[in-house]
C-alpha cells in the first residue's frame, strides 16, 4: 500500500506526496498517525542540509520522530495490539526514501516493540514524549541542574523534569523576553545573573559558542551537560583547565527513559501542557517547516494528519 508522507527531497526542499510502503512483517504494527511534530534540533540540520553523515542518512527521506496515532493493522505475531494508541519514535518502513528518521506520513509500519502505548487522555501532546524523553535522559548518571540554558521546549522539559522529581527549581535563562514565562517559574535574562559558582549546567540552547558562557559560570569541577544537539562545538581550554570543567553528552533517549516520563506523568507531577504553541494542517506541511525553523514565536509546531 501506499501513504502519504513529508518528503524532504534536498536541504530546504520539501513536500507531501504519497510513497510505498514496505510490507508488515510478522511482528510489526502499522500505526494511523494523527498528530506528528517538527523538531527544531535534528529536523532543522536535515533542513538547512548541515546534519552530519549517520548511517541511513542521504535525501529523499522521510523526516519525524514524534507521531502519535492508533494501532490499525498488524502482523500474525501483534494482533493483540490494534486498537492501541501509541508513540512513534520513527519508522523505517518505505520503498522509496530514506527512513531518518521516518515518522511524519499519514500511515507507518514499524516493529510492534517500537510502538510504545501512551494516555490517549494525553491528545496531540503526546507527540512530547520523545522530548521529554531526552530530557529525562540528561538526568542520568548526573546530577539535577542548577542552570538550564535556553528556554524553549527542551529547556522547559528539563525544568519540569527537574522539579517533577524533587529537586529545586533551577536558573533558568532565556534571552528572548517573549519566552521567559514558565510553569510555577519565570526564565532570566544571562546578563541579569552574577553568579559564577554553578556546579551543574545544561546546555538546551543549541547554540554552537555555548561552551565559553558556560565554562565562565561553573565553579571548580563543575560540569556542563550537552543536552541538545550540535554541529560542531570548540572552547578556549585555559578557563576550562583551571575550573577543571567536565563535559558529559545526553545522547539518544531510551525505553526506561520513557516510562520514567510515563510515570511522572501518571503520578501527577509532570505536565506536557502549554507547550504547543502551533498546529498545522499536514496538508500545509511546506509552509509548517520554514515556520517551525525561523518564526520566533514558534516554540513548537505540529502537524495534523486527521484529514489527509
Amino acid at each position: 500500500m501506499n501513504t502519504l508522507a513529508v518528503i524532504l527531497e534536498a536541504p530546504e526542499k520539501l513536500g507531501l506526496r504519497s510513497i510505498a510502503l514496505n510490507p508488515l512483517g510478522d511482528s510489526d504494527v502499522q500505526v494511523a498517525i494523527e498528530w506528528s511534530g517538527i523538531s527544531t534540533g535534528t529536523e532543522k540540520l536535515l533542513w538547512t542540509g548541515r546534519m552530519p553523515s549517520f548511517p541511513g542518512m542521504g535525501y529523499p527521506l522521510v523526516p519525524g520522530y514524534e507521531s502519535i496515532g492508533r494501532v490499525v493493522d498488524a502482523g500474525i505475531h501483534a494482533r493483540a495490539r490494534i486498537g492501541d494508541w501509541v508513540f512513534v519514535p520513527g519508522a523505517n518502513c518505505y520503498r522509496d526514501a530514506r527512513g531518518l528518521f521516518g515518522g511524519t506520513a499519514r500511515t507507518v509500519n514499524l516493529p510492534a516493540a517500537r510502538a510504545i502505548p501512551v494516555d490517549e487522555g494525553l491528545g496531540r501532546d503526546g507527540i512530547l514524549m520523545a522530548l521529554a524523553a531526552t530530557a529525562c535522559h540528561a538526568f542520568v548518571g548526573g546530577a539535577a541542574p542548577d542552570l538550564v540554558i535556553g528556554h524553549g521546549i527542551l529547556g522547559r522539559l528539563i525544568t519540569r523534569i527537574a522539579i517533577a522529581s524533587g529537586t529545586p527549581a533551577p536558573t533558568v535563562w532565556e534571552t528572548n523576553p517573549d519566552r521567559r514565562d514558565g510553569l510555577g517559574y519565570d526564565a532570566i535574562d544571562p546578563e541579569a545573573d552574577t553568579r559564577r559558582d554553578y556546579r551543574t549546567i545544561y546546555d538546551a540552547s543549541g547554540a554552537p559558542d555555548i561552551l565559553d558562557t558556560a565554562v565562565g559560570r561553573l565553579t571548580k569541577g563543575g560540569e556542563v551537560v550537552l543536552a541538545g544537539f550540535y554541529d560542531r562545538l570548540s572552547f578556549a581550554f585555559p578557563p576550562a583547565f583551571m575550573r577543571e570543567a567536565r563535559f558529559r553528552i545526553s545522547a539518544e533517549f531510551t525505553p526506561d527513559d520513557i516510562a520514567t516520563v510515563m510515570a511522572l506523568i501518571a503520578g501527577g507531577t509532570l505536565r506536557l501542557d502549554g507547550l504547543i504553541s502551533h498546529e498545522r494542517d499536514a496538508g500545509e506541511a511546506e509552509d509548517a517547516y520554514p515556520a517551525a525553523f525561523g518564526d520566533p514565536d514558534c516554540l513548537k509546531m505540529v502537524l495534523d494528519w486527521r484529514h489527509q
